[in-house]
């Protein structure tokens, strides 16, 4: 692990190199096929120490963020032609990847709280300097209130772990269980805020609709799935409050049947997105739950693919609005006259997001509707009626951008240049070729 992130550490000075904007991204995705190659054993950790080591959850996970933050770069090269401060930028994103594989590959709980609010400052800053709107102080205010407003608990709580156990070294704690409810909700709540679940998502479509392009990638391929991969490390110390679970599923299944009404009445194309993130999340939060076998496996299926769609869907977004300067959707009307070779990319990706075969999203929503069905079979109104409306959605948001009359002061042909395609199909290509590979998924449970 300490190559990779030396590696990281020593492009920094590539940054202020002039024109080292593609060397750095070539870098990135030198290192990420470096990292794929280093490859993961049928034992529970490799490459352990008390400090750093990595199983299958975490290898997928850093593999994920390594790939999102290749593609931030590819897709924000508007930053580097333009020359806004893009040595800065370049500083943030591989900032943000060092926090982010020390996040996943932490083997101390308080290590894993450090870095996972440590990934938010570069976030944060991401939205401020390089957002659209005035609103991205209200925005980046959202973020940063609601997280750390829910982490504290988590700080304190495991304050008190460690005073019980004298340890917070991950793979020991396994055994330990919590007995208080209070407990439980502060171990928790970090996650949930961060996930986002329905009544504390309110953060999310802000951040989303103010952010840059490379800020709406990574915060809907990575930062989204550390709630998901926090609850999946602290779940073995909360398998004897299994009773509670079944109100915060509750909450989260009905809360995404809700989410998924309300993207129907966004007119930003950004924030429909964002909301139909929030859907996803929802199932995730519903298997991770469960604490079954299906629902684990389906959670880490779920995040992966959702982490690729949702961030190829922000691309397709942004590209729409670097053309035409809007991301209504009253504006953003017959876009398959106005961009016809980007309307395949547009029908793949609303595809996947519905869940549609081939993709990985198919693969992990089986799984969790097998995992809530066969926890209680009343789960099976709420599901359906989400699936429908998960499908109803993306098919609306491919519908109303592709057809109907073109906007009237669009008055050319306006096709995508290879590094847009190249960026889109880097997105759908994985999410569709990784269901091949669906063994490998489940073997770490």
């Amino acid at each position: 692990m300490l190559k990779i992130i030396l590696m990281l550490m020593f492009m920094i000075p590539m940054c202020f190199i002039k024109k080292g904007y593609w060397m750095v991204q070539v870098n990135m995705f030198l290192l990420m096929f470096m990292f794929m190659l280093m490859g993961f054993s049928k034992i529970y950790l490799i490459n352990m120490s008390y400090f750093m080591g990595y199983d299958l959850i975490s290898y997928m996970m850093v593999i994920l963020s390594l790939w999102i933050c290749c593609l931030m770069m590819m897709a924000s090269s508007k930053i580097n032609l333009n020359n806004n401060y893009s040595y800065l930028f370049m500083i943030l994103v591989i900032l943000l990847l060092l926090l982010l594989i020390l996040t996943f590959c932490s083997m101390n709980y308080f290590m894993f709280y450090l870095f996972f609010e440590g990934s938010l400052i570069p976030t944060m800053m991401l939205i401020l300097g390089w957002g659209y709107q005035p609103e991205r102080l209200q925005a980046s205010m959202y973020l940063m209130m609601y997280t750390l407003f829910a982490s504290l608990p988590l700080l304190l709580s495991l304050m008190y772990i460690y005073m019980i156990k004298f340890s917070l070294f991950i793979p020991m704690l396994n055994m330990f269980n919590i007995g208080s409810y209070v407990l439980y909700i502060f171990m928790i709540m970090a996650f949930l805020f961060k996930m986002p679940m329905y009544l504390v998502h309110l953060w999310l479509p802000k951040a989303h609709v103010e952010a840059p392009i490379s800020g709406s990638m990574i915060l809907a391929g990575v930062l989204l799935k550390l709630g998901g991969y926090g609850l999946l490390r602290v779940s073995p110390l909360i398998m004897n409050l299994y009773k509670f679970n079944m109100i915060l599923m509750s909450i989260s299944l009905v809360g995404a049947t809700m989410v998924g009404f309300i993207c129907f009445s966004q007119s930003d194309l950004k924030s429909m997105i964002a909301y139909s993130s929030v859907v996803h999340m929802g199932m995730v939060l519903g298997g991770i739950f469960s604490l079954s076998l299906w629902g684990l496996i389906g959670a880490l299926i779920l995040m992966i693919a959702h982490g690729l769609c949702s961030s190829g869907l922000f691309c397709l977004a942004n590209i729409s609005y670097e053309r035409v300067g809007s991301r209504s959707l009253l504006i953003n009307k017959g876009l398959m006259m106005f961009m016809p070779s980007m309307t395949l990319f547009w029908f793949l990706l609303s595809s996947s997001n519905m869940a549609a075969p081939p993709s990985l999203n198919l693969l992990g929503e089986i799984c969790l509707i097998n995992c809530l069905v066969g926890y209680s079979i009343w789960m099976m109104i709420l599901l359906a009626v989400m699936s429908f409306i998960s499908a109803a959605y993306s098919l609306y948001m491919f519908a109303i951008t592709q057809h109907g009359s073109m906007y009237s002061s669009l008055f050319s042909c306006s096709s995508g240049v290879l590094r847009e395609y190249l960026l889109l199909f880097m997105h759908w290509f994985p999410l569709n070729l990784l269901i091949m590979k669906s063994d490998q998924l489940m073997m770490y449970f």
